[in-house]
Protein backbone atom coordinates (compact mmCIF):
# COMPACT_ATOMS: atom_id res chain seq x y z
CA UNK A 1 0.00 0.00 0.00
CA UNK A 2 1.45 3.40 -0.97
CA UNK A 3 1.36 6.03 2.05
CA UNK A 4 -0.38 9.61 1.21
CA UNK A 5 2.02 12.12 0.63
CA UNK A 6 -0.07 14.39 2.77
CA UNK A 7 -0.04 12.02 5.65
CA UNK A 8 1.58 12.99 8.60
CA UNK A 9 2.27 8.97 10.29
CA UNK A 10 2.26 8.09 14.01
CA UNK A 11 5.17 6.41 15.58
CA UNK A 12 4.49 2.64 16.11
CA UNK A 13 4.18 3.20 19.46
CA UNK A 14 1.11 5.26 18.90
CA UNK A 15 -0.24 2.86 17.64
CA UNK A 16 0.56 -0.54 19.33
CA UNK A 17 -0.64 1.37 22.59
CA UNK A 18 -4.24 0.87 21.12
CA UNK A 19 -5.52 -2.29 19.02
CA UNK A 20 -6.38 -1.56 15.37
CA UNK A 21 -10.08 -1.23 16.17
CA UNK A 22 -9.20 1.08 19.33
CA UNK A 23 -7.34 3.40 17.03
CA UNK A 24 -9.89 3.56 14.42
CA UNK A 25 -12.37 4.23 16.94
CA UNK A 26 -10.34 7.31 18.42
CA UNK A 27 -10.11 8.70 14.55
CA UNK A 28 -14.07 8.50 14.63
CA UNK A 29 -14.64 10.58 17.33
CA UNK A 30 -13.80 13.68 15.46
CA UNK A 31 -15.12 12.15 12.06
CA UNK A 32 -18.70 11.75 13.59
CA UNK A 33 -18.59 15.57 14.82
CA UNK A 34 -16.88 17.09 11.39
CA UNK A 35 -19.57 15.17 9.25
CA UNK A 36 -22.28 16.31 11.61
CA UNK A 37 -21.57 20.33 11.51
CA UNK A 38 -21.32 20.24 7.81
CA UNK A 39 -24.28 21.82 6.95
CA UNK A 40 -24.37 24.16 10.03
CA UNK A 41 -20.83 25.80 9.48
CA UNK A 42 -22.10 25.99 5.88
CA UNK A 43 -25.55 28.03 7.35
CA UNK A 44 -22.85 30.62 9.40
CA UNK A 45 -20.47 31.62 6.75
CA UNK A 46 -23.89 32.72 5.07
CA UNK A 47 -24.86 34.72 7.77
CA UNK A 48 -21.15 35.79 8.50
CA UNK A 49 -20.69 36.98 4.85
CA UNK A 50 -24.14 37.61 3.92
CA UNK A 51 -24.39 35.86 0.82
CA UNK A 52 -25.74 32.36 -0.41
CA UNK A 53 -22.95 31.81 -2.67
CA UNK A 54 -20.82 29.20 0.07
CA UNK A 55 -20.17 25.80 -0.28
CA UNK A 56 -18.13 23.42 2.13
CA UNK A 57 -16.75 20.19 1.48
CA UNK A 58 -14.92 17.87 4.07
CA UNK A 59 -11.02 17.91 3.02
CA UNK A 60 -10.57 14.58 0.60
CA UNK A 61 -14.13 14.48 -0.91
CA UNK A 62 -15.80 11.55 -1.25
CA UNK A 63 -12.27 9.62 -0.61
CA UNK A 64 -12.38 10.42 2.94
CA UNK A 65 -11.02 8.78 4.97
CA UNK A 66 -11.48 9.26 9.15
CA UNK A 67 -8.31 6.63 9.73
CA UNK A 68 -5.13 5.55 7.80
CA UNK A 69 -4.22 2.42 8.02
CA UNK A 70 -0.81 3.04 9.23
CA UNK A 71 -1.75 5.32 11.98
CA UNK A 72 -1.20 9.11 11.60
CA UNK A 73 -2.58 12.45 10.76
CA UNK A 74 -3.32 14.51 7.89
CA UNK A 75 -1.70 17.51 6.85
CA UNK A 76 -4.77 18.97 5.02
CA UNK A 77 -7.60 21.49 6.85
CA UNK A 78 -10.58 19.99 8.60
CA UNK A 79 -12.78 21.30 5.62
CA UNK A 80 -12.59 23.73 2.23
CA UNK A 81 -14.91 26.64 2.20
CA UNK A 82 -15.78 28.11 -1.11
CA UNK A 83 -17.53 31.76 -0.18
CA UNK A 84 -18.20 33.72 -3.36
CA UNK A 85 -15.79 31.80 -5.62
CA UNK A 86 -12.79 32.30 -2.64
CA UNK A 87 -11.56 29.07 -1.07
CA UNK A 88 -10.92 29.22 2.86
CA UNK A 89 -9.37 26.60 4.64
CA UNK A 90 -11.03 25.71 8.22
CA UNK A 91 -9.72 23.74 10.98
CA UNK A 92 -13.13 22.28 13.26
CA UNK A 93 -12.47 22.32 17.19
CA UNK A 94 -15.04 21.24 19.46
CA UNK A 95 -15.38 20.57 23.30
CA UNK A 96 -17.74 19.47 25.94
CA UNK A 97 -15.41 19.96 29.16
CA UNK A 98 -16.34 22.90 31.19
CA UNK A 99 -13.12 22.69 33.45
CA UNK A 100 -10.33 22.82 31.63
CA UNK A 101 -8.39 26.26 31.97
CA UNK A 102 -7.26 26.95 28.41
CA UNK A 103 -8.68 26.56 24.63
CA UNK A 104 -5.63 24.56 23.02
CA UNK A 105 -4.32 25.17 19.26
CA UNK A 106 -1.42 23.34 17.64
CA UNK A 107 1.13 25.34 16.65
CA UNK A 108 1.15 23.78 12.62
CA UNK A 109 -2.02 24.82 12.43
CA UNK A 110 -2.08 28.66 13.71
CA UNK A 111 1.65 29.40 12.28
CA UNK A 112 4.16 29.51 10.02
CA UNK A 113 8.22 29.89 10.56
CA UNK A 114 9.24 32.93 8.53
CA UNK A 115 12.44 31.87 7.01
CA UNK A 116 13.55 35.45 6.26
CA UNK A 117 13.06 36.32 9.88
CA UNK A 118 13.02 33.09 11.93
CA UNK A 119 9.75 34.25 13.86
CA UNK A 120 6.84 32.21 13.54
CA UNK A 121 3.70 34.18 11.47
CA UNK A 122 0.29 34.16 11.83
CA UNK A 123 -1.27 31.79 8.53
CA UNK A 124 -3.60 33.92 6.64
CA UNK A 125 -5.00 31.19 4.46
CA UNK A 126 -7.33 29.37 6.99
CA UNK A 127 -9.77 30.08 9.85
CA UNK A 128 -10.85 28.21 12.87
CA UNK A 129 -14.38 27.40 13.31
CA UNK A 130 -15.06 26.50 17.40
CA UNK A 131 -17.79 24.80 18.66
CA UNK A 132 -18.85 24.40 22.48
CA UNK A 133 -21.25 22.16 24.00
CA UNK A 134 -22.55 24.04 27.05
CA UNK A 135 -24.16 26.07 26.11
CA UNK A 136 -24.34 25.13 22.86
CA UNK A 137 -22.17 28.25 21.15
CA UNK A 138 -19.60 28.89 18.16
CA UNK A 139 -17.12 31.29 16.94
CA UNK A 140 -15.02 32.17 13.58
CA UNK A 141 -11.87 33.08 14.47
CA UNK A 142 -8.72 33.96 12.86
CA UNK A 143 -5.03 32.48 13.55
CA UNK A 144 -4.02 35.74 14.52
CA UNK A 145 -6.11 36.54 17.14
CA UNK A 146 -5.29 33.13 18.44
CA UNK A 147 -1.63 34.21 18.35
CA UNK A 148 -2.09 37.88 19.96
CA UNK A 149 -4.37 36.36 22.78
CA UNK A 150 -2.36 32.75 23.72
CA UNK A 151 0.12 31.59 25.75
CA UNK A 152 3.03 28.91 24.31
CA UNK A 153 3.44 26.50 27.10
CA UNK A 154 2.65 22.64 26.82
CA UNK A 155 -0.22 20.39 26.80
CA UNK A 156 0.12 17.81 28.92
CA UNK A 157 -2.26 15.33 27.43
CA UNK A 158 -0.89 16.36 24.19
CA UNK A 159 2.79 15.67 24.93
CA UNK A 160 3.61 18.70 22.78
CA UNK A 161 3.62 22.39 23.21
CA UNK A 162 0.47 24.74 21.60
CA UNK A 163 -0.80 27.99 21.19
CA UNK A 164 -2.99 27.92 25.07
CA UNK A 165 -5.89 31.03 24.91
CA UNK A 166 -7.33 30.92 28.58
CA UNK A 167 -10.90 29.70 29.08
CA UNK A 168 -12.02 33.14 29.98
CA UNK A 169 -11.17 35.07 26.88
CA UNK A 170 -12.16 32.40 24.67
CA UNK A 171 -15.92 32.16 26.14
CA UNK A 172 -16.14 36.09 25.58
CA UNK A 173 -16.08 35.15 21.45
CA UNK A 174 -17.96 32.25 21.37
CA UNK A 175 -21.25 33.08 19.93
CA UNK A 176 -24.38 31.11 21.71
CA UNK A 177 -26.85 29.31 19.01
CA UNK A 178 -30.01 27.22 20.03
CA UNK A 179 -29.89 26.19 16.50
CA UNK A 180 -26.37 23.99 17.46
CA UNK A 181 -28.52 22.08 19.77
CA UNK A 182 -29.55 19.20 17.65
CA UNK A 183 -26.27 19.04 16.24
CA UNK A 184 -24.68 18.49 19.32
CA UNK A 185 -27.18 15.94 20.17
CA UNK A 186 -26.99 13.73 17.34
CA UNK A 187 -23.40 13.95 17.88
CA UNK A 188 -23.68 12.67 21.98
CA UNK A 189 -26.18 9.77 19.92
CA UNK A 190 -23.64 8.45 17.64
CA UNK A 191 -20.73 8.72 20.39
CA UNK A 192 -22.82 6.80 22.54
CA UNK A 193 -23.46 4.14 19.97
CA UNK A 194 -19.45 4.12 18.68
CA UNK A 195 -18.90 3.15 22.47
CA UNK A 196 -21.93 0.78 22.71
CA UNK A 197 -20.73 -1.08 19.57
CA UNK A 198 -16.71 -1.44 20.81
CA UNK A 199 -17.65 -3.05 23.95
CA UNK A 200 -18.14 -6.06 21.47
CA UNK A 201 -13.85 -6.49 21.59
CA UNK A 202 -14.45 -6.55 24.98
CA UNK A 203 -17.10 -9.22 24.97
CA UNK A 204 -15.14 -11.26 23.00
CA UNK A 205 -12.18 -11.22 24.61
CA UNK A 206 -14.02 -12.30 27.88
CA UNK A 207 -15.28 -15.42 25.76
CA UNK A 208 -12.13 -16.25 24.31
CA UNK A 209 -9.82 -15.49 26.96
CA UNK A 210 -8.90 -19.15 27.85
CA UNK A 211 -7.91 -19.69 24.27
CA UNK A 212 -5.40 -16.50 24.47
CA UNK A 213 -4.28 -17.93 27.33
CA UNK A 214 -3.24 -21.69 26.42
CA UNK A 215 -0.10 -22.60 24.96
CA UNK A 216 -1.13 -21.46 20.96
CA UNK A 217 0.82 -23.68 18.31
CA UNK A 218 1.49 -20.11 16.30
CA UNK A 219 2.76 -21.69 13.51
CA UNK A 220 -0.02 -24.16 13.00
CA UNK A 221 -2.62 -21.20 13.26
CA UNK A 222 -1.23 -19.44 10.41
CA UNK A 223 -1.01 -22.06 7.97
CA UNK A 224 -4.09 -23.63 8.16
CA UNK A 225 -7.49 -22.10 7.28
CA UNK A 226 -10.34 -23.22 9.74
CA UNK A 227 -13.27 -25.89 8.91
CA UNK A 228 -16.23 -23.84 9.96
CA UNK A 229 -17.21 -20.12 11.07
CA UNK A 230 -16.91 -20.39 14.18
CA UNK A 231 -13.54 -21.51 14.40
CA UNK A 232 -12.25 -18.89 12.02
CA UNK A 233 -13.83 -16.38 13.53
CA UNK A 234 -11.43 -17.83 16.93
CA UNK A 235 -8.40 -18.25 15.16
CA UNK A 236 -8.62 -14.62 13.48
CA UNK A 237 -9.26 -13.28 17.13
CA UNK A 238 -6.27 -14.68 18.44
CA UNK A 239 -3.96 -13.76 15.17
CA UNK A 240 -5.07 -10.03 15.64
CA UNK A 241 -4.61 -10.57 19.34
CA UNK A 242 -1.03 -12.29 18.85
CA UNK A 243 -0.15 -9.50 16.10
CA UNK A 244 0.09 -12.32 13.29
CA UNK A 245 -0.56 -12.61 10.27
CA UNK A 246 -2.33 -15.60 8.46
CA UNK A 247 0.14 -17.07 5.92
CA UNK A 248 -2.26 -17.01 1.92
CA UNK A 249 -4.36 -14.19 3.50
CA UNK A 250 -5.92 -13.88 0.08
CA UNK A 251 -6.94 -17.33 0.39
CA UNK A 252 -8.02 -16.83 3.64
CA UNK A 253 -10.62 -13.59 2.19
CA UNK A 254 -11.92 -15.73 -0.72
CA UNK A 255 -12.67 -18.70 1.52
CA UNK A 256 -14.04 -16.46 3.75
CA UNK A 257 -16.76 -14.83 1.72
CA UNK A 258 -18.50 -18.59 0.40
CA UNK A 259 -20.17 -17.58 4.67
CA UNK A 260 -22.02 -14.67 3.02
CA UNK A 261 -25.62 -15.46 2.16
CA UNK A 262 -28.68 -13.49 2.99
CA UNK A 263 -30.42 -15.99 5.80
CA UNK A 264 -26.84 -15.29 8.21
CA UNK A 265 -27.81 -14.23 11.88
CA UNK A 266 -26.17 -10.91 13.65
CA UNK A 267 -24.04 -13.04 15.65
CA UNK A 268 -22.32 -14.73 12.55
CA UNK A 269 -22.67 -11.32 10.25
CA UNK A 270 -20.45 -9.95 12.95
CA UNK A 271 -18.01 -12.66 13.27
CA UNK A 272 -17.14 -12.70 9.27
CA UNK A 273 -17.04 -8.60 9.53
CA UNK A 274 -14.61 -9.03 12.63
CA UNK A 275 -12.47 -11.59 10.26
CA UNK A 276 -12.95 -9.80 6.75
CA UNK A 277 -11.65 -6.87 8.44
CA UNK A 278 -8.89 -8.01 10.19
CA UNK A 279 -7.79 -10.26 6.98
CA UNK A 280 -8.40 -6.88 4.76
CA UNK A 281 -6.02 -4.89 6.84
CA UNK A 282 -3.17 -7.17 6.01
CA UNK A 283 -3.16 -7.82 2.31
CA UNK A 284 -3.27 -5.84 -1.13
CA UNK A 285 -6.92 -7.46 -3.25
CA UNK A 286 -5.98 -8.64 -6.36
CA UNK A 287 -8.38 -7.65 -9.40
CA UNK A 288 -10.10 -10.41 -9.14
CA UNK A 289 -10.46 -10.42 -5.65
CA UNK A 290 -12.04 -6.71 -5.17
CA UNK A 291 -15.45 -7.33 -6.79
CA UNK A 292 -16.58 -10.12 -4.63
CA UNK A 293 -14.99 -8.21 -1.57
CA UNK A 294 -17.22 -5.48 -2.11
CA UNK A 295 -20.66 -7.91 -3.00
CA UNK A 296 -20.07 -9.23 0.24
CA UNK A 297 -20.16 -5.76 2.32
CA UNK A 298 -23.26 -4.59 -0.09
CA UNK A 299 -25.01 -8.16 0.42
CA UNK A 300 -24.25 -7.91 4.57
CA UNK A 301 -25.24 -4.40 4.95
CA UNK A 302 -28.50 -5.06 3.47
CA UNK A 303 -29.16 -8.22 5.25
CA UNK A 304 -28.26 -6.21 8.54
CA UNK A 305 -31.05 -3.22 7.44
CA UNK A 306 -33.29 -6.72 7.14
CA UNK A 307 -33.13 -6.94 11.52
CA UNK A 308 -34.52 -3.40 11.95
CA UNK A 309 -37.14 -2.94 13.99
CA UNK A 310 -39.35 -0.04 14.14
CA UNK A 311 -37.95 0.82 18.46
CA UNK A 312 -34.61 1.12 17.08
CA UNK A 313 -33.75 -2.14 18.31
CA UNK A 314 -32.08 -4.99 15.71
CA UNK A 315 -33.07 -8.75 16.46
CA UNK A 316 -32.51 -11.60 14.25
CA UNK A 317 -32.66 -14.30 16.83
CA UNK A 318 -34.63 -15.46 19.91
CA UNK A 319 -30.81 -16.83 21.35
CA UNK A 320 -29.44 -13.41 22.32
CA UNK A 321 -31.26 -10.07 24.23
CA UNK A 322 -32.74 -7.29 21.97
CA UNK A 323 -29.44 -5.36 23.27
CA UNK A 324 -26.96 -8.19 22.54
CA UNK A 325 -28.58 -8.50 19.17
CA UNK A 326 -28.54 -4.54 18.74
CA UNK A 327 -24.88 -4.92 19.48
CA UNK A 328 -24.17 -7.27 17.15
CA UNK A 329 -25.42 -5.45 14.41
CA UNK A 330 -24.24 -1.84 15.14
CA UNK A 331 -20.10 -3.21 15.71
CA UNK A 332 -20.87 -4.61 12.25
CA UNK A 333 -22.47 -1.25 10.57
CA UNK A 334 -19.62 0.60 12.47
CA UNK A 335 -17.00 -1.97 11.17
CA UNK A 336 -18.58 -2.14 7.00
CA UNK A 337 -18.84 1.57 6.77
CA UNK A 338 -15.37 1.54 7.81
CA UNK A 339 -14.78 -0.82 5.02
CA UNK A 340 -16.69 0.98 2.25
CA UNK A 341 -14.45 3.92 2.63
CA UNK A 342 -11.40 2.12 2.86
CA UNK A 343 -12.52 0.53 -0.09
CA UNK A 344 -13.14 3.95 -2.39
CA UNK A 345 -9.70 5.49 -0.75
CA UNK A 346 -7.45 2.72 -1.81
CA UNK A 347 -8.86 0.98 -5.20
CA UNK A 348 -10.85 1.80 -8.20
CA UNK A 349 -14.27 1.42 -6.75
CA UNK A 350 -17.38 2.89 -8.43
CA UNK A 351 -20.29 0.59 -7.29
CA UNK A 352 -20.08 1.74 -3.64
CA UNK A 353 -21.56 5.11 -2.53
CA UNK A 354 -19.49 7.07 -0.05
CA UNK A 355 -19.88 7.17 3.46
CA UNK A 356 -21.89 10.49 4.15
CA UNK A 357 -22.09 10.63 7.53
CA UNK A 358 -21.12 8.29 9.86
CA UNK A 359 -23.83 5.68 10.90
CA UNK A 360 -25.96 6.72 8.12
CA UNK A 361 -26.95 2.89 7.46
CA UNK A 362 -28.89 3.13 11.32
CA UNK A 363 -32.48 3.69 10.21
CA UNK A 364 -32.93 5.94 13.13
CA UNK A 365 -30.16 7.20 15.32
CA UNK A 366 -32.47 8.55 18.27
CA UNK A 367 -34.53 5.57 18.55
CA UNK A 368 -31.44 3.03 18.66
CA UNK A 369 -29.22 5.49 21.15
CA UNK A 370 -32.35 5.99 23.19
CA UNK A 371 -32.92 2.18 23.19
CA UNK A 372 -29.43 1.76 24.15
CA UNK A 373 -29.40 4.04 27.32
CA UNK A 374 -32.80 2.94 28.35
CA UNK A 375 -31.84 -0.42 28.79
CA UNK A 376 -28.31 0.30 30.24
CA UNK A 377 -29.25 2.94 32.30
CA UNK A 378 -33.02 2.29 33.71
CA UNK A 379 -34.30 4.93 35.77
Amino acid sequence: MKRDPKGIYAQSSDIKSRTYLEYRRDMKKKAIAELEIIDYLASKLREIYKTNQVAVLKSGGDKFLWFLRKGGITRESDFKAIVNNEEIEIEFQYGKKQDLPFADFKVSKVTKKNRATGERDPLTTKKFFCVNWAPPSYALIEPEWIFKNSEYGMVPAWRSYAYRVPIEKFSNILIKDDELKPVCDIIDEKNLILEFQHEMININKENLSKLLQVVIDEKRLVQIIPEDLDSFFKICFILDNIERIPENGNLWIIYLLTYVQEGLCLEDISRIVYCLDFLYSKVELKSNELEPVVQAVQTLMRVIKKYDKENGQYTSSARYSPLDETRFALFSINILEDLTQDLIYYYPVKNLNPVKRIYENIRDVHQTSEFIRKTLFPK
